[in-house]
């Protein structure tokens, strides 16, 4: 088995971090180390982690000296890694048992660079919602753009074939993961979904991807100070991301 690394920043997250290493540990694939980045978090999620930590030694603790946010926390934990593969989890997000093990197998048997498999939302407290968001056969840079459907809980990329330091997350507090994607696809990086609901993502409260008004913010900044579009183009993507992400919102339902 190749070495996955998963990198995970953790800030005020003590009330779902324990499922999420546990989510990990019970993978069927068992060659990982899970590098935890904790953003001067100031609950107990580091006593948490330390206490899964000592007994696994794949599982990794890594403090920051001031909180950054969750793009210098990834890039951190990407410094940090030592597999040939990288993926994603947030530390209140959770794997199916055989998330590696299927995604892993469908990227070396197909040749995947980039990759993100189907998930279900779940709400605060876990219960799922039965509802499934599935991910395109293949998506180009100008199609991500207007439709961000990508998610970091579902990311993983083989650096056998992409270069790590396409990895590293541009240093903006949020849409930093999908400016990652975009920096991918934009440099060649070729990109294949995997029809297969491997991981949930949990619906937090009041969370910032659940405030709509501040999304669109997020999105517009990236589009102008990260991607550097024009003022016209950013509002046709833009009008594009709200259609996408109006449909997004209406999940399919799982079967």
């Amino acid at each position: 088995m190749d070495l996955v690394s998963i990198i995970t920043p953790v800030y005020k997250c003590e009330k779902y971090i324990a499922e999420t290493i546990k989510s990990v540990q019970s993978q069927t694939y068992s060659n990982w180390e899970l590098l935890l980045v904790d953003d001067c978090t100031p609950d107990n999620s580091p006593e948490i982690i330390q206490e899964f930590a000592k007994s696994d030694s794949r599982i990794r603790y890594i403090r920051l000296k001031e909180n950054s946010g969750a793009a210098v926390a990834r890039n951190e934990g990407l410094e940090a890694s030592n597999g040939r593969f990288i993926a994603y989890l947030d530390a209140d997000d959770i794997w199916l048992p055989e998330k590696l093990e299927r995604q892993i197998s469908f990227m070396k048997e197909n040749n995947v660079q980039f990759s993100c498999c189907d998930y279900e939302k779940i709400e605060d407290d876990g219960t799922p919602l039965n509802k499934v968001v599935h991910m395109p056969k293949t998506i180009t840079y100008e199609q991500l753009l207007r439709n961000t459907i990508i998610q970091t809980v579902g990311v993983i990329v083989d650096l056998d074939t992409v270069d790590k330091k396409l990895l590293v997350m541009p240093n903006i507090r949020r849409g930093q993961d999908s400016a990652t994607w975009l920096q991918l696809l934009k440099n060649g990086v070729r990109f294949n979904g995997q029809n297969e609901v491997l991981a949930q993502y949990r619906r937090a409260p009041n969370s910032l991807s659940s405030n709509k008004f501040k999304a669109m913010q997020r999105t517009w900044k990236m589009y102008r100070e990260v991607e550097k579009l024009s003022v016209p183009k950013s509002l046709w993507c833009l009008i594009g991301w709200a259609y996408h992400a109006s449909i997004k919102r209406i999940y399919i339902k799982k079967h």
